[in-house]
């Protein structure tokens, strides 16, 4: 079985399918999470995203909680901030998160700013705070799968990128571009946003994935500060406190083709100048950015599931900006797919069903 991408997508399900499958994990860069996975400041949020990725969230939480070695996960409430004239929206988050995630709280802006004293109270009309956020511990999940991986026998190949496939009887044989091939009964497409490509390849019909690009900054902060991490409920801007510095991010999403992403400057003025209305931060110079790609489709939920037009060709795709923190879940639940399985039964109990991740579901693209 081959699982292209090492990404978190590639590795956690490429160690699901290890415990009874010879797996083989092909990378097109020379190092494994160069890009999404490398670049992100993940938070371990069961209020964020839609009814699909709320359920494969909480359904993560077990294993992020229990996982052996380091802790995975560090505790950093949330506080999701509704401005002036935007406070609907911050109540309405509330109601559709509340019977999953029961301890989140609305706030007043005098509540809010007391919990987060470089916030002004001016500056919010009503808040929620979610106080069993937490912030993931990436490189250890990843290393985590990558490990678990290979103990049970998988395989990594890095620097592979992808130059032509073919089906011969009941395998398909990989070619990369220095000319080695693979075989394998199984393709499991994780390449990410470049997902869409990599089926161009093997001859299959993208699904319409988009790839969006986020950029992050860093600036001082108040020596002593700390959480709870802040965001707009409209997206313009968060601020995570991070050991006496602040990681901020513009939640922009600006369309791009697959490849290295570059910080976009006039969006990082723009969420300065938003930060600075709403806090008394006062950022004036960034010490570092980056970015790196988010990749959807339509309706923003994950692809996963067999292709339906290319036999042994199965999707794991569009995991967005969640795929960090519903990994657990979502590789148990590739997996079950993958084996004709039914899905894992804590995923089930919380409403995911196979058509809501599947390839050829109506509201794709």
């Amino acid at each position: 079985m081959i699982v292209i991408g090492g990404g978190m997508a590639g590795v956690s399900i490429g160690y699901e399918l290890a415990a009874d499958r010879r797996v083989l994990v092909l990378d097109m860069e020379s190092t494994l999470a160069y890009h999404t996975t490398g670049r992100s400041a993940a938070m371990f949020l069961e209020s964020y995203g839609g009814p699909v990725i709320r359920a494969l969230t909480t359904a993560s939480r077990a294993f992020l909680e229990s996982a052996p070695g380091d802790p995975l996960l560090a505790p950093l409430p949330m506080l999701h901030i509704g401005r002036p004239g935007h406070g609907a929206a911050v109540a309405q988050l509330h109601r559709e998160v509340s019977s999953l995630v029961p301890d989140v709280e609305l706030l007043d802006p005098q509540e809010a700013a007391g919990l987060q004293p470089w916030l002004r109270a001016e500056s919010v009309e009503l808040a929620v705070l979610e106080p069993g956020a937490m912030e993931i511990d990436v490189h250890g999940l990843h290393q985590l799968y990558v490990h678990g991986l290979r103990s049970r026998g998988g395989i990594v190949a890095v620097g592979a990128r992808i130059s032509s496939a073919r089906r011969r009887g009941t395998a398909w044989v990989v070619r990369d571009a220095a000319g080695t091939e693979w075989q394998g009964s199984v393709v499991v497409d994780a390449a990410g946003a470049w997902a869409d490509e990599v089926a161009g390849t093997f001859g299959v019909a993208g699904v319409g994935l988009r790839a969006l690009r986020r950029s992050a900054f860093m600036v001082d902060g108040p020596s002593s500060a700390g959480g709870p991490m802040v965001a707009d409920i409209d997206d313009t801007f968060y601020v995570k406190p991070d050991r006496g510095r602040m990681l901020c991010s513009p939640s922009d999403e600006t369309p791009q083709q697959p490849g290295d992403a570059r910080p976009d400057t006039t969006e990082i003025a723009r969420a300065i100048q938003v930060i600075n209305e709403a806090t008394t931060l006062n950022v004036r110079h960034v010490r570092s950015a980056w970015a790196g790609l988010r990749s959807f489709v339509a309706d923003r939920s994950p692809v996963v599931g067999y292709d339906h037009t290319a036999d042994g060709f199965f999707w794991f795709a569009a995991q967005g900006g969640y795929g960090i923190q519903t990994a657990p879940a979502l590789a148990r639940t590739g997996a079950a797919l993958l084996r004709g399985e039914q899905l894992p039964h804590d995923v089930a109990a919380r409403g995911l069903t196979p058509a809501a991740v599947a390839p050829d579901r109506a509201q794709l693209r």
